[in-house]
């Protein structure tokens, strides 16, 4: 994942936003056209196409390109077009989708950003994130880190880089049918947690400040302030909502005007634009509009193409640099094509190439997990990922909430079931019963409410979601 970076209403108005504010006025007189955004595009994909090792690989030993995936499919190329020598047994979705099935894979020892990363580069390269294969769900990897005792922070809550992230990947990697995997619960409980680090000045950094004084009224970063206003907008919260237009009025305050790049704390660099464009992108704001103008006529975008080498197509990382860098050009290319920070694969060229890869069901007798939230309908959500082994293709809805019983991390997600064995509705889980019309109903991958009914099936990589209520 890209280096770290971590609701309050502002009540100081600095000269600079005030500058900012000034601008809107101005007509986009000066902005790159969609000929050069074109021809930039093009070009870099040719360049992030040059980064791909001869066996097929972005990721890997030595390797760790695979945010090109994200850039890519804003481009609009597919991930499996992407070939060494035009090698399509060595596609670079191959090749990611077996690497990412591996059991060694990211590490021995994981964060969660590892799974957030994977899940959102999956996504954009067309293999569905929950059904990497019988046992990779990396859905379920990132519940894994859903935190108890602080309700919406994924990881430690120190590090608010994996929350953000875990909102970017769990809303932005939607279905193959392209809506949302993850109930309005657990949303909302993330959402309240990006609100809550927002710092006074609209914006916010890799680290957690909620409930400190101090750190919410200390300096904001762009790159984290686009990271997390495209959180907020990928979690269904609207471009127009008094946070992110807060945090759109931090951006434009970090203006330059010479360059139209954003000034951050890392000074002025390709890649911090990059994810503040990719946050304004996410939330439907342009970055080309009158507001990100400057007064000399410059917009962050137009500081991105100055930056490329073409026809080369890299991009350099700081504008005094002699070389492109590969992380700073995929920031750069996802954020010119209009990208935020994953984006659906697009049709591939490649003859029989289907757009999306998933795995279709269970290994008898292989590892599995399954992403499982638990709603009491009185505000205590429990989130967790179920690992168990399947016995057959499919399995049901009683024999995950058995399994999660025992063997769910964090455990306490589901402590009793009744029935515990055979069919019809489940009655009671976690000492809660139906009672009269509200009783436990289940949705799978985002859909509608029913009864839960033990019996009911559950295929691999099912996104289940459990709830008390009429």
């Amino acid at each position: 994942m890209p280096r770290p970076r971590t609701s309050r209403r502002l009540t100081l108005v600095t000269p600079a936003a005030l500058a900012a504010f000034a601008l809107t006025a101005l007509p986009a007189f000066a902005t790159s056209t969609p000929a050069q955004i074109a021809t930039s595009k093009t070009n870099g994909v040719a360049y992030l196409k040059s980064l791909q090792a001869a066996n097929g690989a972005y990721a890997g030993s030595g390797l760790s390109n695979e945010w090109a995936f994200s850039a890519f499919a804003a481009a609009g190329t597919a991930v499996v077009d992407v070939a060494p020598g035009g090698d399509t047994t060595k596609n670079a979705r191959t090749v990611y989708r077996n690497l990412l099935s591996t059991a060694a894979w990211p590490s021995a020892s994981p964060v969660v950003t590892d799974y957030e990363r994977g899940a959102l580069n999956a996504y954009a390269a067309g293999i569905d994130p929950a059904r990497v294969s019988a046992s990779r769900n990396l859905v379920a990897d990132i519940y894994a880190y859903w935190q108890t005792a602080e309700a919406g922070y994924f990881g430690p809550s120190a590090n608010f880089n994996g929350t953000v992230f875990a909102a970017l990947a769990l809303g932005g990697a939607k279905t193959q049918a392209g809506t949302a995997r993850v109930p309005q619960a657990l949303t909302a409980s993330t959402v309240a947690r990006l609100r809550a680090n927002q710092h006074n000045d609209g914006g916010w950094t890799y680290q957690k400040v909620e409930g400190d004084p101090t750190a919410v009224n200390s300096a904001g970063d762009v790159d984290m302030t686009g990271a997390a206003m495209a959180a907020l907008c990928v979690s269904g919260v609207p471009g127009t909502d008094a946070d992110v237009v807060q945090a759109k009025n931090f951006l434009k305050g970090k203006l330059a005007a010479a360059s139209g790049a954003f000034n951050s704390l890392y000074g002025v660099n390709t890649s911090s634009n990059g994810w503040a464009i990719a946050g304004l992108n996410a939330c439907g704001i342009n970055p080309q509009s009158a507001e990100f103008t400057t007064i000399n006529g410059k917009t962050p975008v137009d500081f991105l193409i100055a930056n490329q080498y073409n026809p080369a197509g890299g991009f350099k990382y700081k504008p005094a640099d002699t070389s492109a860098s590969a992380y700073a050009s995929i920031d750069a290319l996802r954020a010119v094509a209009g990208g935020g920070f994953t984006s659906a694969p697009p049709t591939p060229v490649t003859p029989g190439a289907p757009q999306w890869v998933a795995q279709s069901a269970f290994t008898p007798g292989a590892a599995a997990r399954l992403a499982l939230s638990v709603d009491d309908g009185a505000g205590n959500l429990k989130v967790c990922a179920v690992s168990f082994t399947p016995t057959g293709a499919t399995t049901t809805l009683g024999d995950v909430l058995a399994a999660a019983t025992g063997s769910a991390a964090p455990s306490g997600c589901v402590t009793s079931v009744a029935p515990s064995s055979g069919t019809g509705a489940v009655t009671s889980v976690n000492g809660k019963a139906n009672s009269g019309s509200s009783t436990w109903k289940v949705s799978v991958d985002g859909s509608s409410f029913a009864g839960a009914l033990r019996e009911k099936t559950i295929n691999v990589g099912d996104t289940i979601a459990l709830r008390w209520g009429v």
